[in-house]
């Protein structure tokens, strides 16, 4: 059974940083596509960053040069990092892997990141 365990969401100042931390359960993070996605309230859920299994990393144009996702292959676990965060980075942030080869989407059941002005 696959399981997606974040952590690390809270409450920051306009400017701050947070780490984001999935780990997982019953999937190798190294041998599948995984990223992180968000949903901000009123909005549909958009992609923030991904990583292939060749470590190859793409970025939303709204979060590069500020965020960047890493994994640890020992640990299991995907990491986001978010430096200088905004107000508009505020959401619902939520891990994924895309496992097989029909791409079959496993979530997380998301950390909340609020950042106020």
């Amino acid at each position: 059974q696959v399981q997606l365990v974040e952590s690390g969401g809270g409450l920051v100042q306009t400017g701050g940083s947070l780490r984001l931390s999935c780990a997982a359960s019953g999937i190798i993070f190294s041998d599948n596509r995984v990223g992180w996605y968000r949903q901000a309230p009123g909005k549909q859920r958009e992609l923030v960053a991904a990583i292939t299994t060749r470590g190859n990393e793409n970025y939303a144009d709204s979060v590069a040069g500020r965020f960047t996702i890493s994994r640890d292959n020992a640990k299991n676990t995907m990491y986001l990092q978010m430096n200088s965060l905004k107000p508009e980075d505020t959401a619902v942030y939520y891990c994924n892997a895309r496992v097989g080869p029909g791409l079959y989407n496993y979530w997380g059941q998301g950390t909340r990141v609020t950042v106020s002005s």
